[in-house]
């Protein structure tokens, strides 16, 4: 019998689920077993189809807008957070939701508030389309918020007041290449006022300084997430910086064994969306043509949980 060929699989340590994901997730299980099925959830709970196929499975029933969920049946929002329209519509017809959103984006939520409240012009770096930047762009009046997506934007910007103007940016962008955009912004606009922490989540950070961390130790990475996933993207593309050919799957069947010829180390990481089943599923396939030898990479400990929403607290 030929022996396997040997492969070092280096597995980054924080990786997969966050508070936030997990605290979302939660919210819709409870929901389902407080309420029974159907429960609706508005948009994708998290951006990952396994996960919203195992709650479709459980009794959740996805849709994008509000005027597809019954006036008697609960509504979830996901965690990526709505624009404002979106509860009042919910409390004009005497809905019953939840607010998944995750803590996190809620409070650049309250940021944005706060800032136009102060008569301030806020420049948003984040990407357009992504439901956490229409969700944000959804908390203040429309022509407040202007948004930045690369360096290219910044030196086209042409503010009617340069001199009160404050910066946001989404939760799950790349570290390297916001601070590039923010350093851009306070070059040109001097005057411009910064959030006071870093909007860029804990869990974003710590799986992006993972990833440079194990990188420039592999052939190659893998990393698990979702095509729509802003955070796994940017995991790609911190791989592929620090040096790596990287490529993202969805899951176990997605590996692409062609793609793998010649590596011997392998990294492997999951968005915060993707979960640890995934990670396995994955290592399982990998052990259909290798014997593989396995190393966790540990960089940081997380430890961070959210509160559920009051009235699911006591299930």
């Amino acid at each position: 019998m030929t022996s396997l060929p040997v492969l070092k699989l280096l597995i980054a340590a924080p990786r997969g689920f966050c508070a936030g994901v997990d605290r979302a997730i939660r919210i819709v299980e409870l929901a389902l077993e407080r309420y029974g099925a159907p429960v609706y959830v508005r948009h994708e709970i998290v951006h990952n189809r396994f996960v919203v196929d195992a709650l479709r499975a459980k009794g959740a029933v996805f849709v994008e807008e509000l005027d597809e969920v019954p006036d008697d049946a609960p509504v979830v929002f996901s965690a990526h957070g709505v624009p404002k329209s979106v509860p009042a519509e919910a409390e004009a017809r005497g809905l019953h939701y939840l607010d998944a959103t995750c803590p996190l984006v809620s409070k650049v939520h309250s940021q944005a508030e706060k800032l136009v409240d102060a008569g301030k012009h806020i420049l948003f770096v984040g990407h357009g389309g992504h439901p956490e930047v229409i969700g944000t762009f959804g908390q203040v009046p429309d022509g407040r918020i202007t948004l930045v997506e690369t360096l290219a934007d910044v030196e086209t910007l042409a503010p009617a007041d340069p001199d009160n103007l404050a910066f946001l940016t989404q939760t799950t962008l790349s570290v390297d290449d916001t601070a590039a955009i923010v350093c851009a912004l306070k070059h040109r606009f001097p005057a411009i006022q910064g959030p006071r922490g870093e909007d860029i989540c804990y869990a974003t950070s710590n799986r992006q300084a993972a990833v440079k961390a194990i990188a420039p130790l592999c052939d190659a990475m893998l990393v698990i997430g979702a095509p729509n996933s802003s955070n796994s993207l940017r995991l790609v593309e911190a791989a592929e910086r620090a040096g790596a050919k990287a490529m993202l799957v969805q899951r176990g069947e997605d590996v692409d064994f062609a793609w793998l010829h010649g590596v011997r180390t392998l990294g492997l990481t999951a968005g915060a969306s993707a979960p640890e089943q995934l990670v396995r599923e994955v290592v399982a396939k990998l052990s259909e043509r290798y014997a593989i030898e396995e190393e966790q990479i540990a960089t940081a400990a997380e430890n961070m949980v959210f509160k559920l929403p009051r009235a699911l607290q006591a299930a």
